[in-house]
């Protein structure tokens, strides 16, 4: 797939096409390689996501598939995501700053929510780009922190598939606007179970 319009799914109400297109494929063209300028790309939209007290909480490990330290990654995958995940053009590993160093203090108790906004607006631009993005946690924790040397502090809490999607179908299904609300004055399940 090439264009972001042929991967929408129509939405109940007008939003975004980028928005509307972005999925989750499984299945990455192998022969796509990201370019320095995308890679560029893609960390500046990180860059540019909002966080508490502008914090910026992130920080990204990417490598491109052939790259140095790629197979370091693909090691340390699971076998669900190990299965897919090697095919993408870049495999990022996304870092939040929850502590300030040497201590159990909160850097940040927004942190991991600002990384997923930082890693939000890197789906997006990607989307933009004609790529796609699959966030995962299929991996081993304990070895890949151990591997990377993460800074005291910072903890590994996921990874991201970055490339040109080669899946024909992005149906799916959602959640619908009113399976979203809280009005807090029901006592029942929300999803109504």
């Amino acid at each position: 797939m090439s264009s972001t319009d042929e991967l929408c799914v129509p939405p109940d109400r007008p939003i975004h096409p980028l928005l509307a297109a972005r999925f989750s494929p499984l299945v990455f063209d192998p022969d796509h390689v990201l370019a320095d300028a995308d890679e560029d790309g893609l960390l500046e939209a990180a860059r540019w996501a909002p966080s508490a007290g502008n914090s910026q909480p992130w920080m990204f490990h990417l490598r491109r598939r052939g790259d140095p330290g790629h197979d370091l990654l693909t090691s340390r995958l699971a076998s669900s995501s190990a299965r897919w995940a090697p095919t993408a053009s870049a495999l990022v590993v996304n870092l939040a700053h929850r502590f300030v160093e040497g201590t159990d203090w909160p850097y940040s108790e927004f942190a991991d929510y600002d990384l997923g906004q930082a890693v939000a607006h890197m789906t997006i631009q990607a989307t933009a780009m004609g790529l796609s993005c699959r966030q995962f946690r299929a991996f081993d924790l304990a070895g890949l922190s151990g591997d990377l040397h993460v800074p005291d502090g910072w903890v590994v809490v996921s990874m991201t598939a970055i490339g040109r999607s080669l899946e024909e179908d992005a149906s799916r299904q959602r959640r619908t606007p009113a399976e979203l609300r809280l009005d807090g004055s029901d006592r029942r399940d929300p999803l109504g179970r």
